[in-house]
């Protein structure tokens, strides 16, 4: 039994195309959310970089560009692109539905834990509300995934 080889292992994931170009377009759509939010006119907020939710969703552009290619590595009739496009599909269900559904519930509870603070003065922590994405930003994410993978690849 061979001993595990961290250097080889780092030396063997840095030429796995599928793998790098994934984590790219992962990295640029976070990216692109702080971008978008200086353009609104808001302030620089890292937060962005590593949190969920906003415009365009990291996600989708993430399994969006591991199918995609997986497709063009494998071919699009590949178990391999199969295996990536339903991962894919299933994240981006959540993204938009279920996760955006625990979003809009944090901030009516926040609503709530505000009025309660004001009148009772009750402290309460906020519930963290930016959580989900909306259907465009799921499509724009997956978009973008779909072509800086083609262009990567």
């Amino acid at each position: 039994m061979s001993e595990f080889d961290l250097h080889l292992a780092f030396v063997q994931i840095s030429h796995n195309k599928i793998f790098v170009v994934t984590i790219l377009v992962w990295v640029i759509a976070q990216a692109l959310k702080i971008l978008i939010y200086l353009l609104r006119g808001r302030r620089f907020s890292f937060r962005f970089f590593l949190g969920t939710g906003g415009m365009p969703s990291s996600h989708a552009a993430g399994v969006a560009a591991l199918a995609t290619s997986c497709g063009l590595e494998r071919g699009f009739d590949s178990g391999l692109f199969a295996l990536a496009a339903i991962f894919a599909m299933v994240t981006m269900f959540d993204a938009q539905g279920v996760r955006r559904s625990t979003g809009e519930q944090a901030e009516i509870l926040n609503k709530v834990i505000d009025d309660m603070c004001w009148h009772k003065r009750i402290e309460m922590k906020q519930i963290r509300e930016f959580v989900g994405h909306t259907p465009v930003q799921v499509l724009v994410g997956s978009l973008l995934g779909f072509g800086l993978a083609i262009l990567f690849y």
